[in-house]
């Protein structure tokens, strides 16, 4: 199982808005490189939810239900997308100020290429991010 980071705007589409959805796929993914992690994922890795621009922190987990198909948004047919499901909420959310301060997290991808939309999270990441949101990795 591999792990991610998917990041959204909470007034664009929040982490209530997907478990009241209850599935939802992940589209309008523009960039290469988080087009090739969205190719990369496969049916039940895991992923972190986190609320970009306002709030600053992972709030949930999420689990991808169907890998990487065509982006019908995408006048172009060059980008894809994944369906995702909402797992559960962290106990405790996770800012992005603690995740900087947190020696164990200094290398993520959130971190290093903060602009990246959709990003990989190593086993031991998540497992500190898991500590850190109070649920069982």
């Amino acid at each position: 199982m591999a792990y991610w980071l998917f990041k959204s705007e909470p007034a664009r589409y929040s982490w209530d808005r997907l478990v009241e959805d209850g599935r939802t796929h992940w589209d309008g993914v523009r960039n290469h490189q988080a087009a090739n992690n969205l190719k990369a994922m496969r049916l039940g890795d895991r992923g972190f939810f986190y609320h970009s621009n306002e709030g600053l922190e992972v709030v949930g987990v999420v689990e991808v239900v169907r890998e990487y198909y065509p982006d019908p948004s995408d006048p172009t047919a060059r980008f894809g997308m994944v369906d995702l499901r909402p797992l559960l909420p962290l106990a405790r959310p996770v800012t992005l100020k603690q995740i900087k301060a947190d020696p164990y997290l200094a290398e993520m991808a959130l971190v290093r290429q903060s602009r990246l939309s959709v990003c990989p999270v190593s086993e031991a990441e998540w497992r500190q991010m898991c500590r850190l949101g109070g649920i069982a990795a």
